[in-house]
């Protein structure tokens, strides 16, 4: 038995050995080359794959699926930390809208493909699954590289490719309920999708309410490696009870990472789980490509050409189509729609899972890969195309076309709704909110009172004690949340605004939510008394107690809500309010506030003393945390560093006109090393610096170089001075851009 553990052992660090080392060396080739680092690891899964025989392959898959599966739970977790549902509603209705059309048509257009192709109804789902995902890395790696990160379609890409994150994780549980099933029945798979959205809200409800608090609570135990720890305990933990719920272990360790994005810890997890994310992400990526058989995609070369096709045609008109309906101008719809030109991590992720669970036909996993490969290629020059394209669509369009589109795109974008709107707007959006959030909680605590509590009660008392006791207590567990359905989204300033606009606005909107509260409130506590008493007595004692409720307790209950709706606002908001110190009331109106220094604060690398930060703010710097280090009431001498964090106090006022020129971020940095190099070369016959000496070069203006050596002949260095006369033959040692530095060869 040890022999065959110690044999498996042996396999296992033999198979990720040779994985690693070809992973490091096939992808340092690839950043040579200027490619995605995805694709270099895809390369290497192929050669250490049975299907290259050139080198040594794996010797057990088994092992190497294991690890697989243990990256995609840690990249869908590190995917979480940088999602959150604020940032979701911070994108827009437009980004919704947009990735909406864009799910929904490619799904669409691969599954008629895939029904063209003579794949099955559960392939052909899968297909269309796969293939409307565009890749934020592919992309952002392309924008980079082509310089266009700063163009004005760019946010609006990276605002959809956030819901579709969002949209992947439903997919993948709809997908899953399909696979699971066998079937692709609207009823099944709307229970999926319903089902989803209760644990999800029930998840993100109970992890705001208590992580934040805990890690405030226990903040200064907290070392990089016991938060570690923690991180990755809770994002498997979560993992596990996403299984045990149904859903599977991807989703639950993505729900975890969007609880922690809140959290003020953020940044700090994504930072020290970078490394552990890297690695098990490189063993996914490998494993994808050790499913590539260069057989298959030989004889499936006319279905990947096909698909690529679509997948590029179609990312094309549903992208640019999404955004004009959004009320973007032609030109920005069609270099968005150009720019989502492939498909990448997710549609790994979602043929790794249709694999697994044993549903997907083998050969379409190479046939996905192929289609990623050849679109990630083809994306930066789809990028570079859209303005030449929009620009022979404008010149084909009817005039009267290019009219309507300017048009609607105007009125979309110009428009502003009264005063009354937003209003209504604000009221029903947080009625809707409460009435979501509180809803799960309460159908949560009766379904664990169902399974728990009235089976104890009935036990210990039994009869008619046992089921008065169960159903009382789990009516006062869930009374406080009961009356926060009927209470009224409405604050106090907003009820004198709807006083001023009276004949102005609608109340029926007012009026319907409150009659709803009142009918939920009463089909809920209905829900708690049947099984145990008849249905004519169940509906009399839900009215009687929704009376209570909304008058004799009120004041109790709604002083109760107040503590538990401030902590958990307070948990939503907790990086936020950490930033403004709004949550850090000192006395009066002063709050300490805690920013972190960004690149281009005007006072970097300045001394606190010559900053004069108090005069010209009305704000005192109190600490400076560096590094670790915390410098409380730190001198005038000390100086200002980016990624400082600087402990601020001042008013609400002052915190806010300091904000955004301590956090002045610095543009995208581009690798130094492509820019400038150290390099030595021969002067030719016919280099311009011949017969000119070093003063009248012109080095630094002329060729963005400085002149390091000189080596002449037999004399090897020779003085670098101001009058130095190069010669034809001189090797000269120089620093610069290689691209002017090629010119003084000659």
């Amino acid at each position: 038995m040890n022999e065959i553990a110690n044999m498996t052992v042996e396999s296992l660090i033999n198979d990720l050995a040779l994985i690693l080392v070809l992973g490091a060396v096939v992808t340092v080739l690839f950043k040579k080359l200027k490619q995605p680092v995805v694709l270099g690891y895809i390369v290497a899964g192929f050669i250490a794959s049975p299907h290259f025989s050139l080198f040594p392959s794996v010797t057990t898959e088994v092992n190497i699926e294991f690890w697989a599966q243990i990256g995609i739970v840690i990249l869908l977790f590190s995917l979480g930390l940088e999602f959150s549902f604020k940032k979701l509603l911070a994108v827009g209705a437009p980004a919704v809208m947009t990735a909406l059309i864009i799910v929904v048509g490619m799904m669409g257009l691969g599954f008629l493909v895939g029904k063209l192709l003579g794949f099955a109804a559960v392939d052909s789902i899968f297909l269309g699954g796969m293939i409307s995902m565009s890749s934020t890395t592919i992309i952002l790696k392309a924008l980079t590289d082509l310089n266009m990160r700063q163009r004005r379609f760019v946010p609006m890409i990276f605002a959809v490719l956030i819901v579709e994150d969002l949209f992947a994780v439903v997919m993948m549980v709809v997908l899953s309920s399909v696979a699971i099933n066998k079937t692709v029945e609207s009823g099944e798979m709307l229970r999926s999708v319903l089902k989803l959205s209760f644990f999800l809200v029930m998840w993100f409800t109970v992890g705001v309410f208590l992580l934040p608090s805990l890690f405030k609570r226990f903040r200064s135990f907290l070392t990089d490696e016991i938060m570690l720890i923690i991180a990755m305990g809770l994002c498997f933990l979560m993992a596990v009870f996403s299984v045990k719920s149904g859903f599977s272990l991807a989703l639950g360790a993505f729900v975890m990472g969007s609880i922690l994005a809140g959290t003020v810890e953020a940044e700090r997890i994504e930072r020290i789980i970078t490394p552990v994310k890297d690695l098990f992400g490189a063993v996914f990526f490998i494993s994808v490509g050790m499913m590539v058989d260069p057989a298959v995609i030989v004889a499936h070369a006319g279905t990947i050409a096909l698909l690529s096709v679509v997948v590029v045609v179609g990312m094309i008109l549903f992208g640019t189509f999404g955004m004009l309906a959004t009320g973007q101008p032609l030109s920005i719809a069609m270099e968005s729609g150009f720019a989502l030109t492939q498909i990448g991590e997710f549609s790994f992720i979602i043929a790794s899972l249709g694999m697994t669970l044993g549903v997907l036909q083998p050969d379409i996993y190479p046939i996905i890969v192929a289609v990623s490969v050849i679109t990630t290629f083809t994306t930066p020059f789809f990028i570079k195309g859209a303005i030449p394209a929009y620009r022979k669509v404008e010149s084909i369009l009817p005039k009267t076309w290019t009219v309507l589109l300017e048009g609607y795109s105007k009125n979309a974008t110009q428009s502003q709704p009264g005063e009354g709107q937003v209003l209504l707007k604000a009221i029903i959006t947080r009625y809707v909110v409460r009435l979501l959030l509180y809803t799960v909680v309460i159908i949560a605590l009766i379904m664990a009172c169902r399974t728990y509590l009235m089976p104890l009660a009935n036990q210990w008392l039994g009869g008619a004690p046992g089921r008065l006791t169960g159903v009382g207590l789990t009516l006062l567990i869930i009374s406080p949340f009961l009356y926060a359905i009927i209470l009224p989204a409405i604050k106090s300033s907003e009820k004198a605004k709807l006083s001023e606009l009276w004949g102005r606005i609608s109340y029926l909107p007012l009026v319907l939510m409150a009659l709803f509260s009142l009918v939920l409130t009463a089909m809920l506590i209905v829900w708690v008394l049947s099984g145990n008493y008849s249905s004519h007595a169940s509906i009399i004692a839900a009215v009687i107690i929704v009376q209570v409720l909304a008058l004799v307790l009120a004041p109790f209950m709604r002083k109760r809500l107040r503590r538990i709706e401030e902590r958990f606002i307070g948990n939503v908001n907790v990086r936020e309010n950490r930033r403004t110190g709004r949550n850090n009331v000192l006395v009066s109106d002063l709050h300490l506030a805690y920013m972190t220094v960004g690149h281009n604060c005007p006072f970097v690398g300045e001394r606190l003393k010559n900053a004069d930060i108090r005069r010209r703010y009305g704000v005192n710097v109190v600490y400076i945390q560096r590094n670790g280090n915390l410098h409380a009431v730190p001198t005038g001498d000390m100086r200002i560093f980016p990624g400082d964090v600087l402990g601020v106090i001042g008013n609400d006022e002052q915190i806010q006109a300091m904000l955004p020129l301590v956090e002045a971020s610095a543009p995208p940095a581009t690798d130094a090393a492509n820019q400038v190099r150290f390099l030595h070369f021969a002067l030719g016959e016919n280099s311009p610096l011949v017969g000119k000496t070093l003063r009248n070069a012109r080095l630094r203006e002329d060729y963005s170089s400085m002149l390091v050596a000189v080596e002449r002949g037999e004399e090897e260095f020779v003085d670098a001075t101001p009058d130095l006369e190069f010669l034809a033959g001189d090797i000269v040692w120089i620093v610069g851009d290689p691209t002017h530095l090629s010119a003084l060869k000659g």
